[in-house]
């Protein structure tokens, strides 16, 4: 797992800007744009998606694949649409030219079949946020883990996987942690489990370095770690880990995101993003405060130092 293998740390932030510096362009945002348009225009022409089919002699599958997301538009597509939606020629181009840019390739897509889970998803919607929201539980946060944790996790997987997906893995979890610094870095406020902390990932010194990670990243301005510790007792979102991504544009919406063991789940719906906002808040409010947490994570790895 080599590259330039060191993991992320504030010296870089001061001498290597340059270097981690990578534009968060990513189709997968251009089309969730196109997508909401689409629907936008169909429903303000008053016309239902077989309406649509009858008049493009289309099948209602493709429209519907189309609003889903399950199928990129073309820029052909776009412009029969807007026709027949009656979509004045400025805004039609701009959905046009949209419609392009999603069909491009994300970096990520390199990575192919080493993608685990559907996980290229939301590595294009990451690339592009300019906020990650994170309660971990058991885990630390991908965008947060060193080298060797992350190592030792692939290890631990069941069935292993073969040693070039696990490179692949590794590479890629580099080229995401690169949008912590920069000129426009992401912001990360991650509320972390105390199990995730005790847990011996790799052992005692792998998890000392790990713990030593957190607390070096925590100086970067846009990064906001808190621990949830056990002391808290019952907690909202108790056993149910995610993300919220944030996006800089206002008709970007969140998406909140979860892993399961073989897959994933993606949340858009506007009533379920405020359940997930409002659970990451009180979550917030019941974990330590940031001083405090750095403070509980130097001590742990200082017991680990002492063994």
């Amino acid at each position: 797992m080599e590259e330039s293998s060191r993991t992320l740390s504030v010296d870089d932030e001061l001498v290597e800007t340059e270097e981690f510096a990578v534009e968060r362009v990513s189709p997968t945002v251009r089309l969730r744009k196109v997508v909401r348009r689409l629907l936008a225009w169909r429903e303000a022409a008053g016309m239902r998606q077989d309406d649509v089919a009858s008049a493009l002699r289309w099948s209602k599958a493709k429209i519907s694949r189309f609003e889903n997301a399950d199928q990129i538009p073309g820029p052909a597509d776009v412009l029969a649409l807007a026709a027949i939606y009656g979509v004045n020629d400025a805004e039609r181009d701009q959905y046009v030219a949209l419609s392009l840019q999603a069909r491009q390739r994300g970096w990520w897509q390199s990575y192919g079949d080493s993608l685990a889970n559907n996980f290229g998803e939301y590595v294009g919607l990451e690339a592009e946020a300019k906020h990650v929201r994170e309660f971990a539980i058991d885990l630390i946060p991908g965008l947060l883990q060193t080298e060797a944790y992350a190592g030792a996790l692939v290890e631990a997987w069941v069935p292993q996987v073969e040693e070039s997906v696990a490179r692949d893995r590794a590479n890629l979890r580099r080229e995401r942690q690169k949008n912590l610094i920069g000129d426009d870095p992401v912001s990360v406020s991650a509320v972390i489990g105390e199990a995730a902390l005790r847990q011996f990932v790799g052992g005692a010194q792998v998890m000392r370095e790990q713990l030593d990670h957190l607390a070096e990243v925590s100086k970067l301005s846009n990064v906001d770690i808190q621990v949830l510790p056990f002391a808290a007792g019952g907690v909202p979102a108790m056993g149910s880990p995610f993300i919220i991504l944030s996006f800089a544009e206002p008709d970007d919406p969140d998406v909140a995101f979860s892993e399961h063991l073989t897959g994933c789940v993606y949340v858009e719906d506007v009533d379920e993003l405020a359940s997930y906002n409002l659970n990451f808040g009180a979550l917030q409010d019941k974990a330590l405060a940031p001083e405090a947490s750095i403070e509980f994570i130097t001590s742990l790895a200082g017991d680990l130092r002492a063994r």
